[in-house]
């Protein structure tokens, strides 16, 4: 059976990622992306549009599938060398999670509703899943 995952990242690092068909975590990191499995379900969550940006967006900004490939590491010009997870990208709209907090599992501790997202890469049931691609497709 496939798990699910939510990603953080900002909206512009998911937005380069869904053109390409990949997804990048917690700075490049191989670890994270390594528990991620074939077929698994990836939602990313972007606090901002930018990165270290204060433009706040709290939203769900993609949504796939991982493809059948390990993770892989790529050199880019400045010198950074981040682990890459290939992804099938579903067409999906942005949305806003706070009209889906008190539907989500992961969210349920009330004020500290953003707890996990610090982690950059957590697992969520499959019910919190489909709630999730029901509103962004």
């Amino acid at each position: 059976m496939a798990d699910a995952w939510i990603a953080v990242a900002s909206a512009e690092h998911v937005r380069i990622g869904r053109r390409a068909g990949f997804m990048q975590v917690c700075h490049g990191k191989a670890a994270p992306l390594r528990r991620i499995r074939p077929g698994d379900r990836v939602i990313y969550y972007s606090p901002t549009v930018t990165f270290g940006g204060k433009d706040r967006l709290q939203a769900f900004t993609a949504i796939g599938v991982a493809r059948d490939r390990s993770p892989y590491q790529v050199e880019m010009e400045t010198g950074f060398k981040p682990w890459r997870r290939e992804v099938d990208w579903q067409p999906a709209e942005e949305t806003p999670i706070r009209p889906l907090l008190e539907r989500l599992s992961f969210t349920q501790s009330g004020t500290n509703w953003g707890y996990q997202l610090r982690f950059g890469l957590f697992g969520i049931d499959d019910r919190d899943a489909d709630v999730i691609a029901e509103t962004m497709m």
